[in-house]
């Protein structure tokens, strides 16, 4: 079901009609709607913890059938790719292979013009390209940073794994580092606390990659869902989080900081040990 709650919140924080479609996993034509039919309305964030999703869809469009999972199988994009190259394979031969597939495994296939449409999609998120601009403070990018470093216990001499949590301001390349003995949900959580304590303030959108304590994949793993807690940490600092999608590194622009061996000499950064 289409996420009318969360539109109608970004919009209140004042984000683009683009940033709030990627945000929320709809097309922004999607989000024009809503937002014009509430609009008209006068539907407006904030709202009552009653008014969910499935009421919105009612009040907003009571006419239209509420949005459901398509439960379609999806086609396995990176085997198309291939077999496009090869010569006299078409998109209608690789349709037809692909029911087959779909009615030997008892599942519901696309039609073809849904097929042909994913097949685009899939070809522009793998070519192309553009620079966005980002103004100061408006965005902050967050990951865990790759392997873990290492601290030595000075009585033992033990080596204690230490994994760095990572969130740099987009416009500057401001970051800030902060290690933790594991990457589970509470110290995601309390890494965002402490950053946004470093910074001084909170950013307008974060961004982070698919790490499993920020976005939940569902079966289909073309679709992104938001963990819930990291969903309510955000409403509560009115923030947005709009993951990068998956596999596509050029909307991850940290290359310098995540992932960079030269992070582990901690002297280059501030850097604290959460236990």
């Amino acid at each position: 079901m289409t996420k009318y709650r969360e539109i109608l919140r970004l919009a209140s924080l004042g984000l683009s009609q683009q940033s709030i479609a990627d945000s929320c996993g709809v097309s922004k034509k999607t989000v024009n709607r809503v937002l014009k039919r509430a609009k008209e309305m006068g539907i407006c964030w904030p709202l009552d913890a009653n008014e969910t999703d499935a009421v919105l869809a009612d009040r907003l469009f009571p006419s239209a059938p509420k949005q459901a999972a398509s439960g379609r199988k999806m086609p396995d994009f990176n085997y198309i790719q291939k077999e496009l190259l090869r010569n006299g394979v078409n998109k209608k031969l690789l349709w037809t292979e692909y029911l087959v597939e779909c009615r030997q495994s008892g599942e519901e296939p696309l039609m073809y013009s849904q097929f042909c449409y994913h097949i685009q999609q899939d070809e522009q998120k793998r070519n192309a390209t553009m620079h966005i601009g980002r103004n100061p403070g408006e965005q902050v990018e967050v990951d865990w940073a790759g392997d873990p470093a290492y601290i030595t216990d000075p009585d033992t001499g033990e080596m204690i794994p230490a994994w760095l949590f990572v969130g740099v301001m987009t416009y500057r390349q401001y970051p800030f580092v902060e290690a933790f003995i594991n990457e589970k949900q509470r110290a995601w959580i309390t890494a965002h606390v402490h950053m946004y304590e470093y910074f001084g303030g909170v950013a307008r959108i974060l961004v982070p990659d698919n790490t499993k304590t920020a976005v939940v994949h569902n079966k289909n793993w073309y679709t992104q869902e938001l963990n819930a807690v990291y969903h309510e940490m955000a409403e509560h600092y009115n923030t947005a989080i709009i993951p990068a999608r998956v596999r596509a590194p050029k909307d991850y622009r940290q290359k310098s900081i995540i992932g960079n061996p030269g992070l582990k000499s901690v002297n280059t950064v501030d850097f604290r040990l959460d236990i």
